[in-house]
């Protein structure tokens, strides 16, 4: 999956030597950068999604400062002792740069839910929406180095290798461990939270088992099993729950009648409706409304 970062800027004072150089990997975008700069350089930028932005050399007395806003105090970035920074998705980051005559930079963006999906794990969101601003990691050093060199090569190796450096780099940086195995034939939290969001969703109207397999990657067989794995139900009565939810909350608070509720909740028509609330609560419709009304 090509994956184009989206970034706005308000800079000055650079000058792009030899052009950018990208390389597009399934999720993750990395942008390599040799930059002139003048007697002061700076601006700010924020981007759509999460990115990394690691200094990997300098020339001259100077150091960029980093800061989070126009006003605040900024903080040196050194190449040997604060190179990377993890900047949250529309998070705005302010650089001001003097004394510093050349600088060369890896950007690298992702995409983090195709991460997770490749991953089969979700990112905390915790640290998704926390910044990291100027520290130093060695294994994330190496592995920046090496993605700078797969893009500057005029011969580059296999996708594979620069993909893995930059899923590597990701992974390093954000200190996702491994999560406990899960038991065999459930789903994993992204395909089962993007199934259930969906049937939520779209309660009033018959939802095909095909849809949800989509969603998921996985075949019809394949995801009707995992999902009653995951959560003892199947599909089918996941969803009706849902609409009986659904049909409760309008019973509960509108004036609406029975028919238009069987129809707002896509049921046939009021027969039906009461029959499949009847199976699923135990009583009718009519009597579950008198009992919370009392």
């Amino acid at each position: 999956m090509t994956f184009q970062p989206r970034m706005q800027n308000a800079i000055e004072g650079f000058s792009v030597v030899g052009g950018l150089r990208r390389r597009n990997f399934n999720g993750i975008t990395a942008d390599l950068w040799d930059v002139e700069c003048g007697a002061y350089a700076g601006g700010h930028y924020v981007a759509r999604d999460p990115r990394l932005f690691i200094l990997l050399d300098h020339l001259g007395r100077g150091r960029p400062s980093v800061k989070r806003s126009a006003t605040a105090p900024g903080a040196p970035q050194d190449r040997q002792a604060s190179p990377i920074s993890y900047i949250p998705a529309e998070m705005e980051l302010w650089v001001d740069i003097r004394e510093v005559h050349a600088m060369r930079h890896l950007d690298v963006h992702f995409d983090a839910d195709v991460v997770s999906q490749r991953l089969m794990e979700d990112i905390d969101p915790q640290k998704l929406r926390e910044p990291q601003l100027l520290f130093f990691d060695q294994r994330a050093m190496a592995l920046a180095e090496l993605i700078a060199t797969e893009i500057a090569s005029p011969t580059p190796l296999h996708d594979l290798y620069g993909d893995g450096l930059a899923l590597s780099l990701v992974i390093d940086v954000l200190k996702m461990v491994k999560t406990p195995p899960r038991k065999r034939g459930e789903l994993v939290s992204w395909q089962l939270r993007r199934a259930t969001e969906f049937m939520q969703e779209h309660c009033g109207r018959n939802i095909r088992l095909q849809e949800l397999a989509e969603l998921t990657g996985l075949s019809q067989s394949h995801f009707s099993h995992s999902f009653k794995a995951s959560t003892g139900v199947t599909p089918h009565d996941w969803q009706m729950n849902a609409r009986l939810e659904l049909a409760k909350q309008l019973l509960r608070d509108s004036d609406q009648g029975l028919t238009a509720i069987a129809v707002e909740t896509g049921f046939s028509d009021q027969a039906h409706f009461t029959r499949v609330f009847r199976k699923y609560v135990g009583t009718t419709p009519a009597r579950w409304k008198r009992s919370k009304c009392e």
